[in-house]
């Protein structure tokens, strides 16, 4: 099989281009730019393209199909060619599907955690000996790349984006996978750019849930996941989960499963909540509830989730992902219960497109309450970037519903006020989907813990 990629750079889509290469397909790319790790990965291969840009002379008939980003526009000179020409245009999404349809599918969605919980499935399967596909949004320790195809397995394990598919496909992406059996871990708004309303963004969950054909997992306290588990109630098995007992110890959580004791690498309400979802999960793929947690005491969590950046005697600086809403309460929160004596700090950055638009701000209201010290970063060039309209500090400071909220504007100043913060037994807690504009976050948490 011959397949092209067009912006070949992207995160999943690199991994699948490699994916498809280590299976023993021919396998080429064009992108405008890749930045790391992309580039190293693809250079490993040898799956760089030769040059930047694109070049329709890498399209022709020879081709059997074309795999598109979401970041090639329309116009795509590629694109255009490979139209032209009638070859077979899929979304990765589309194509994960075409890999997979005769296999059992597990889909994690929700707006929070889908990660971690994929990540969870994909460790406790591989750690009891069971092969699977896979593709999951973040590097996973013991796993070479984010997917993994082989015609020899008969599961797949997906990680349900709800963003849109691709240029030509504005559906979320997890309608396109059908599942089997489909997680949902909760509903709050996100996404405004594509989802204006919440009432419109819940409307893509009720269509996933109907989507499912055998057994929906889902979190039980999340209202509006037990409305969508009513209106699936006699179609499919229902298999609610809730926040599986635990607790704290240092940086991690033990759980007790027939009278014995398991130690946890992760902590915080949101991860027994996914450990919990994920367990149900392997259950019905037929993994024991005692083997999946025996499985989960060596799991050290997804690539920036709880990640432990640097640590001295008196002080921790931890990064997350951590960027929704929802989420960064959430993490903030997970932090607050596992270190109650000692002081957070709580870094957040503004940077996807609804959290620096003031519509969306609002929703952030009291998200970082149980930091000791909050500070939000936000670029003024990201946000023109981003073609949004200005906004000012004081109102991120009214949208957080926080008057001592530090709201910072210029990444040397949030490097100068961190390392200005010279209190013992302190737990640092930066949370982005972003890089603060370039600040070396692993360069900037070894300075803080040698700070006296």
């Amino acid at each position: 099989m011959r397949i092209h990629f067009i912006a070949i750079g992207g995160a999943v889509m690199h991994n699948l281009a490699i994916a498809l290469h280590n299976k023993g397909y021919s396998v080429s790319g064009s992108d405008d730019e890749i930045f790391e790790p992309s580039l190293s990965r693809l250079d490993k291969y040898k799956l760089l393209p030769p040059a930047w840009g694109w070049d329709v002379s890498r399209i022709s008939k020879e081709l059997d199909a074309i795999i598109l980003g979401m970041h090639a526009r329309e116009d795509n000179p590629e694109l255009k060619k490979a139209r032209e020409l009638g070859l077979k245009i899929y979304s990765f999404p589309e194509y994960l599907y075409e890999q997979t349809k005769n296999k059992t599918r597990v889909v994690i969605g929700g707006s929070h955690g889908k990660t971690t919980v994929t990540s969870m499935i994909m460790h406790a399967l591989r750690a009891n000996g069971m092969k699977f596909d896979y593709m999951v949004g973040s590097v996973l320790k013991g796993f070479d790349t984010m997917v993994e195809l082989d015609d020899k397995n008969s599961i797949a394990v997906f990680e349900g984006d709800e963003y849109l598919t691709s240029p030509l496909d504005p559906r979320p992406k997890f309608h396109l996978y059908k599942p089997h059996i489909g997680l949902l871990t909760g509903i709050a708004w996100d996404h405004m750019n594509v989802f204006p309303s919440f009432e419109f963004y819940l409307k893509q969950f009720e269509i996933f849930s109907g989507m499912i054909s055998d057994s929906m997992v889902y979190f039980e306290e999340d209202k509006y996941l037990q409305a969508l588990a009513e209106s699936n109630k006699g179609r499919i098995k229902l298999c609610p989960y809730k926040e599986v007992p635990s607790c704290s110890a240092d940086e991690h959580s033990i759980v007790v499963n027939e009278n014995t004791a398991v130690t946890l690498n992760i902590f915080g309400s949101h991860n027994m909540q996914n450990l919990a979802g994920a367990m149900q999960v392997c259950k019905l793929l037929g993994l024991p509830e005692k083997d999946f947690l025996f499985s989960m005491s060596t799991f050290q969590g997804a690539g920036r989730r709880q990640e432990l950046l640097a640590q001295s005697r008196k002080k921790m600086v931890y990064l997350d992902f951590a960027h929704a809403p929802s989420k960064v309460s959430a993490t903030v929160q997970a932090f607050r219960q596992q270190y109650p004596d000692k002081k957070l700090v709580a870094c957040l950055e503004l940077h996807t497109f609804s959290s620096l638009n003031t519509e969306f701000l609002p929703q952030y209201k009291s998200s970082m309450d149980l930091a000791d010290i909050a500070l939000v970063f936000y670029d003024p060039e990201v946000v023109r970037h981003k073609k949004l309209p200005s906004f000012e500090p004081n109102q991120v400071t009214e949208a957080f519903g926080r008057k001592d909220l530090i709201v910072l504007r210029d990444s040397k100043e949030v490097r100068e006020r961190l390392l200005a913060i010279h209190d013992e037994d302190c737990i640092f807690l930066i949370m982005t989907s972003g890089s603060f504009s370039g600040l070396d976050l692993k360069q900037l948490a070894e300075e803080i813990v040698d700070v006296i």
